[in-house]
């Protein structure tokens, strides 16, 4: 099969398994060329584990502190007729190169709410590890079935206070135009926080302790963003922000019911996913941070973050801020950097695009996370689409 990019709105609806395997690599050969991370967790759950923050988090882990990953995330295999998503491929470069290593690494594929699926994860940790040292809670998703009720509730991503009116960038035209979008209803919101927020990590957290597959001096952490001004009423004061609001809540539950320091928010800096590219306005202001981050030798991918959360923070006692949260959105919040983003933010039109923002990063990035527009892959040659990742069992296949 030939495997093209097919671009619809914000995804891409197709995935190349050579280009993927190329980007997990080059992701793997970064940690590489750093120093080994010695006192890393050695047993480290990630729950998300197939692209963005979480499979950055996963290869760190791995590849840089010699550690046996266990990784949660739900994709979709390839056929003969159809590739598989990105993620599926990702995971399986990334355990034919842990293997390469003698890495312990074993992947589920399923829905990570549901309650088959902790109880697998658990009876796995407890059968081939014992326990974990580290949980990493990296999951986005549109909806949630509740576990306890059967009830399905579904996430958006909508302003809270009032219709919200900003410039924005049409990735499909490559054209700046202006996104409105109406705020959210009490119950979009109250979803969008069943979904995004706390809740299925704390259940995630119990269910390990309850059945002592967490090692006595545990820590688990889970992602955040919180950005600048230009993106709070859509991310930070929307429907997503209040969410990731009860996950801080719940970190603050975890610690009480675990130990202080046991449950961390590590936010994170704004970079090119599956999820950020949903947001609207986040497209263009990545794509102006970009411009600005590297022209000072500041940008960072997600394995350079994930590796700076290791080293600085998980490695040794976390430097935290006033609210208790790591930062290593740091850099991209440094006043110079943002003081120029809000500038070009004014000026930028359809005609600079290409002039004063980095959109041709910002698409590459896109494409990258796809497994396209990567130079050492001949994408007119045919390719097999089924790649089996090694440790799911035949019928998952």
């Amino acid at each position: 099969m030939i495997i093209e990019p097919k671009i619809r709105g914000f995804i891409c609806t197709t995935a190349h398994p050579d280009g993927c395997a190329v980007h997990v690599q080059k992701q793997i050969d970064f940690v590489k060329s750093h120093p080994v991370l010695e006192n890393a967790p050695k047993r480290v759950l990630v729950i998300g584990a197939s692209t963005g923050y979480g499979l950055a988090s996963r290869i760190v882990a791995a590849f840089g502190g010699k550690a046996s990953t266990l990784g949660v995330f739900f994709e979709r295999a390839g056929t003969e007729k159809k590739p598989a998503s990105a993620g599926w491929y990702h995971t399986a470069a990334f355990e034919v190169a842990a293997a390469k290593e003698g890495l312990y690494a074993k992947s589920f594929n399923g829905d990570a709410f549901s309650n088959e699926m902790k109880e697998e994860v658990i009876a796995t940790i407890k059968k081939d590890l014992g326990e974990v040292d580290l949980v990493i809670y990296s999951l986005a998703s549109p909806r949630r079935l509740d576990p306890a009720t059967g009830q399905t509730y579904k996430s958006v991503l909508k302003p809270t206070k009032s219709t919200f009116t900003n410039k924005n960038i049409n990735t499909d035209k490559k054209e700046i135009d202006l996104v409105s979008i109406e705020p959210a209803t009490e119950e979009e919101i109250a979803n969008t926080v069943k979904v995004m927020g706390g809740e299925d990590w704390k259940l995630w957290i119990e269910g390990l302790a309850a059945s002592g597959a967490l090692a006595k001096d545990f820590r688990t952490i889970a992602y955040s963003y919180i950005g600048p001004q230009i993106t709070w009423a859509i991310y930070t004061d929307g429907t997503i922000g209040h969410a990731k609001l009860d996950l801080e809540k719940t970190a603050r539950q975890l610690d009480e019911q675990f130990g202080a320091g046991t449950a961390l928010i590590s936010v994170n800096k704004a970079l090119v996913t599956q999820a950020s590219s949903a947001i609207p306005v986040v497209p263009l202001y990545i794509s102006i941070l970009y411009k600005v981050m590297k022209s000072k030798n500041l940008h960072e991918g997600c394995i350079q973050q994930m590796y700076r959360l290791f080293a600085e923070h998980l490695t040794q006692k976390p430097k935290l801020d006033a609210k208790g949260r790591i930062r290593i959105d740091d850099w991209e919040m440094r006043e110079d950097v943002q003081a120029e983003v809000a500038q070009i933010w004014k000026e930028i039109t359809t005609e600079t695009i290409d002039q004063i923002s980095d959109f041709a990063g910002y698409q590459k990035e896109f494409y990258h996370l796809f497994g396209f527009d990567f130079p050492e892959i001949n994408y007119h040659r045919e390719t097999d689409p089924i790649r089996p990742i090694p440790s799911l069992s035949l019928q998952d296949q």
